[in-house]
């Protein structure tokens, strides 16, 4: 089962011998990001990292704790991470009951959405200190690299209400610290915190904004995932955990957040203010973002455990902690994505392709043009419409081999017949477009080619040993001393 909150989480981890405890003291300031870096490419991600001795600092900096499989697995609780989008597509997407037996079928479903939905208690840990005369630099917040235009906050689950529903949004975006009560708020155009940020603009009234450190173990990965805008991260991480986000209310704020965090910044945005300086910042792409302008927050209050933990991580060239983050989210949404294209076998999005530049698809092909269809598909589902380049492959290409996947690229397409360039929305953090936000996608269809589809050879077989054979040599295998 997922963990009440992070201190619980690093036991777990601890005895299983995923944490390093470092003593030496190390500066958040560049020293600290080069030791996560080091050992997040180490093989299968490295461990998870507690720096108790940061310089200046009393409190530690924990990081790399989603950084491998095994860790994001016990974080959510799951050994298979396609079980939560079975789950979520379950429960959210219901099929409507035909008869009064079937509607009695589904009322197990919906209990567990009941149980599921966030639970606001009086009194929360993170709220044992509250400081309502913030210091930013009290906290040990790093500087990562060493152009970044400041320290940046890059774990926080940050926390806004749509003006005009009330929805809560929880995204997971950068926050630089501009000096000890303002941060500079990293809200991207394709990100539901900047929608809540032009509809409190267009009203003409603050944007009361909450980001909280840590929480019971799903909730830093939850921030980031790709949820539609009118689902509750919270509840979503209720129906991950199977019981109910425990929240609080704000000191200086009216939003509830996580009472088992570690800290909680609260503060608001005025939209009449001008836009301020954010950046550069060396992000996930590899390369620093260059300095754009950005809403800024207003700090009111800190307040956190009397011995909080900050939670930390780095994005860079990869790999790094949020290849994992991202695989999780591959796995889990896959159902979903099967949903709407019940043609689809499996796909990938390659963390050295920093998610959005490859996606590689399989497929059940069934007709001409299939590859197509599911290509301008994927690009219509919400942050998939994002993706550069999709290439699409026959049902018995495994997606997550890379020599497979150049195997088939590379002998099945003919750039003249198959390759399709298009435009649309692109990743703002792509430097490569012309136009932040907007350029060029490719699609690739590295299926089998059909007549139907201008091919008028024969295509040739490929190449397979008789299973008689490999059943033979797989009893002797062990027998003959290669391995």
């Amino acid at each position: 089962m997922p963990f009440k909150d992070l201190r619980e989480f690093l036991r777990a981890l601890e005895r299983e011998g995923e944490l390093v405890r470092i003593k030496e003291p190390l500066s958040p300031i560049l020293e600290i990001t080069e030791v996560i870096d080091r050992t997040t490419k180490l093989p299968g991600g490295g461990k998870a990292l507690l720096f108790e001795n940061v310089k200046g600092y009393d409190i530690p900096i924990v990081a790399n704790i989603y950084g491998s499989e095994k860790r994001i697995k016990m974080a959510l609780g799951y050994e298979n991470l396609e079980d939560i989008g079975w789950k979520l597509y379950r429960i959210l997407r219901p099929e409507v009951p035909k008869t009064f037996l079937e509607k009695i079928k589904k009322i197990p479903e919906l209990k567990k959405l009941s149980d599921a939905i966030p639970k606001t208690v009086k009194k929360a840990p993170v709220q044992e200190v509250v400081i309502k005369d913030p210091d930013l630099l009290s906290l040990p917040i790093p500087k990562c690299w060493p152009k970044d235009g400041g320290r940046y906050i890059t774990f926080g689950q940050v926390i806004t209400e749509d003006p005009e529903s009330g929805i809560r949004n929880v995204g997971l975006y950068r926050l630089q610290v501009l000096d000890k009560d303002r941060l500079a708020v990293h809200w991207q155009i394709h990100k539901d915190g900047n929608h809540h940020y032009w509809k409190a603009k267009r009203l003409r009234k603050r944007l009361e904004v909450a980001v909280a450190i840590g929480g019971e173990s799903p909730l830093p990965y939850v921030a980031s995932a790709p949820l539609p805008p009118e689902v509750d991260e919270y509840l979503f991480a209720g129906i991950i955990m199977e019981r109910p986000v425990e929240l609080v209310r704000g000191v200086t704020v009216s939003l509830e957040y996580p009472a088992n965090a570690e800290i909680v910044i609260e503060g608001y945005v005025d939209p009449e203010e001008p836009l301020v300086d954010e950046g550069p910042f060396g992000d996930h792409t590899g390369y620093y973002t260059p300095v754009e302008k950005y809403p800024q927050m207003h700090v009111t209050a800190i307040v956190m455990r009397r011995d909080p933990i900050y939670l930390h991580t780095i994005v860079g060239i990869p790999p790094q902690e949020d290849k994992y983050l991202g695989w999780a989210t591959e796995r889990i949404f896959l159902p979903l994505i099967k949903f709407n294209l019940p043609e689809v076998v499996d796909y990938h999005l390659p963390a050295e392709g920093c998610f959005h530049n490859f996606c590689f698809v399989s497929i059940k092909k069934r007709f001409p043009g299939h590859a197509y269809k599911v290509a301008y598909a994927l690009l219509g589902l919400g942050l998939m419409s994002l993706e550069k380049h999709i290439v699409v492959f026959d049902d018995w290409i495994d997606v997550h081999d890379l020599g497979q996947v150049l195997w088939a690229w590379g002998n099945n397409v003919d750039p003249a017949r198959d390759v399709l360039i298009l435009k649309g929305p692109i990743d703002v953090l792509d430097h490569a477009t012309n136009e932040v936000g907007f350029g060029g996608k490719m699609i690739v269809d590295a299926t089998t080619k059909w007549r139907e589809e201008g091919y008028k050879r024969e295509w040739p077989e490929v190449i397979r040993m008789d299973p008689e054979v490999k059943r033979k040599i797989d009893e002797l295998w062990h027998k003959l001393g290669i391995e």
